[in-house]
């Protein structure tokens, strides 16, 4: 009996590596079997099953492709070849991991899910506890502290009185953090299941919440997958360093070539989160870094005309959070198609807020098919927490498995040896992105708050978020060109001052507004971020920026890029 499994086992085992042998292959070989064949599967998938009689299916042929759908393949069919040969060593390794989602005691089936779907309460406008969103209370002596630029531990308990203040620094662009929907799911989640989780997501913590928060973001992202991460911090770490391995795993030696690497082009603007996964990557000798001047397609194009390596992925921000403006996504798209490239975005403050249906930025400027890896967050306009990794399946296994997702979940170091999000969590997640669709009002008022906003100041912001830089970049900038500690730091220190001056101006008027300082901006851009909120009113906008113009000259903008700067 023992030999017999042990045969079957080894037949199995044969046949699977057979057909991923022969996917390979597939995969590799030419674009005329390669478009045949997925064309084919797909007219399978899709075709209407009667009950007693087979599908049709006519094969459609190559030459019916335009030269752009050919283009857009070309360059699927590299990476995927790369992740399949990369799968496929894993498994000879048994390094594949598998997630298996534990459906919770009295958990809802689908069906009841669905019921659950149409009772979750969505509103046409604002209403009142809306404000809670904006509206913060901090303790008087946190107020005078803060007032008098004091470090505070935040230890200031028993306190009796409060100061009230207008939030005009968070991330809740949209003010779901409050909405009694969201906050329902994860009071009967809690009450149901407990807190959770039980441990990682590959070992018992992934459960039928997090398959359904998965699914639903892939449909909103209009990919085929998803890959729940703890944060948004995470999401970018485990994707980066996964990237990475394609090329370790597929080189020949021990440490992989030159030729090998993956080459990784990155913003120069690009959140801490990307630079810390591609340096973990780097670390481990897997890739080789190319840095791109902020926005500057010019020169991102020139660094991909002169790279030799095949390996190569574009990563950037949509919506940079420092920076208020947008990444060029329809030129990137134009480059991809030109230099065969994978395009990997951070959606995190696009996701919700831009595109009619809320899918982020890529859905606003119709891109969606366009982008292979977006990577978003649960914690800023879904009022939730947690991150994701959206991504689209191998081209030539749309029949299959989702072969990206499992390289991911096999290889991401911060997915692997993370805790997995709570049960709670993941049920308010889930409700925030029904709410977040259907309440399209939020995405419209949101936008009428930056109009506002460019009308009363006439900053040519295009964003909800706003950079106030500090000083003179000019003075700032020839200051640097001379080799003066003392003098820099000088500059630096006024710098600083006048930023305490102005951020205690507008705490005196009941404004929230945080100052940004290094490392977490350049030196000598210290900064006030100002963001804006679909539950700010007009009136809301009118106060703060009759506040802000004690501090403000509105009248001496200085452009970079596509957004505009006040200086203080």
């Amino acid at each position: 009996m023992v030999q017999r499994l042990q045969s079957r086992n080894k037949v199995r085992h044969l046949k699977q590596s057979s057909t991923r042998r022969l996917v390979v292959w597939l995969v590799s070989n030419s674009k005329r079997y390669l478009l045949t064949l997925s064309q084919l599967l797909n007219s399978v998938l899709s075709a209407q099953r009667v009950e007693g009689t087979p599908p049709t299916v006519q094969l459609p042929q190559p030459a019916s492709l335009s030269a752009l759908q050919i283009s857009e393949l070309e360059t699927m069919r590299h990476w995927d070849q790369w992740v399949e040969e990369a799968l496929h060593k894993l498994d000879r390794l048994q390094l594949l991991r598998s997630l298996r989602p534990i459906y919770l005691h009295n958990g809802p089936t689908q069906e009841a899910q669905k019921s659950a779907e149409d009772e979750f309460n969505v509103f046409d406008e604002m209403q009142t506890w809306d404000r809670s969103s904006v509206e913060v209370h901090i303790p008087e002596p946190t107020f005078e502290k803060w007032l008098h630029d004091i470090p505070s531990s935040g230890d200031e308990e028993g306190t009796q009185k409060f100061k009230k203040l207008l939030l005009f620094s968070g991330n809740d662009y949209l003010g779901l953090s409050s909405h009694p929907t969201i906050g329902k799911a994860a009071a009967k989640a809690a009450l149901e299941h407990g807190m959770g989780p039980r441990g990682s997501a590959l070992i018992c913590g992934y459960t039928d919440y997090h398959r359904r928060l998965e699914s639903c973001l892939a449909d909103l992202k209009k990919k085929e997958d998803c890959l729940l991460c703890p944060t948004g911090f995470a999401a970018n770490m485990a994707l980066m360093v996964a990237l990475g391995n394609v090329g370790s795993l597929l080189s020949a030696g021990k440490m992989p070539l030159t030729n090998e690497k993956i080459a990784v082009f990155s913003d120069a603007l690009n959140h801490a989160s990307i630079i810390d996964g591609i340096r973990l990557a780097e670390r481990q000798k897997s890739v080789e870094i190319f840095i791109y001047r902020h926005c500057d397609m010019a020169h991102l194009n020139a660094l991909l005309s002169s790279c030799t390596m095949r390996k190569k992925v574009v990563v950037t921000d949509t919506l940079f959070s420092m920076d208020g403006d947008f990444a060029p996504i329809t030129e990137l798209v134009k480059l991809r198609r030109e230099h065969d490239f994978l395009l990997v975005i951070d959606d995190a403050h696009g996701t919700f807020v831009c595109g009619k249906n809320g899918g982020g930025v890529a859905e606003e400027y119709n891109c969606e098919g366009d982008v292979d890896i977006c990577v978003g967050t649960l914690s800023k306009a879904a009022g939730c927490h947690g991150g994701f990794i959206a991504c689209r399946q191998l081209f030539i296994l749309a029949f299959s498995y989702k072969r990206w997702k499992q390289f991911i979940q096999s290889r991401g170091r911060s997915f692997i040896f993370s805790t997995a999000t709570p049960v709670p969590i993941a049920a308010a997640a889930h409700a925030a992105v029904f709410v977040a669709r259907k309440e399209t009002w939020r995405r419209r008022e949101i936008w009428n708050r930056v109009k506002d906003f460019r009308a009363l100041t006439g900053i040519p912001i295009n964003s909800p978020i706003i950079s106030l830089i500090v000083g003179s970049e000019e003075k700032a900038l020839q200051a640097s060109q001379f080799d003066f500690p003392l003098y820099l730091f000088i500059i630096q220190q006024l710098h600083l001052t006048l930023l305490s001056s102005t951020n205690r101006s507008l705490l005196k008027s009941g404004f929230h507004v945080t100052a940004i300082r290094p490392p977490t901006v350049p030196p000598n851009s210290c900064r006030l971020r100002v963001t804006l909120s679909a539950t700010h009113t007009r009136n809301d906008v009118e106060r703060f920026t009759a506040a802000l113009s004690r501090c403000v000259n509105f009248r001496e903008i200085g452009i970079h890029g596509s957004n505009g700067y006040a200086r203080l």
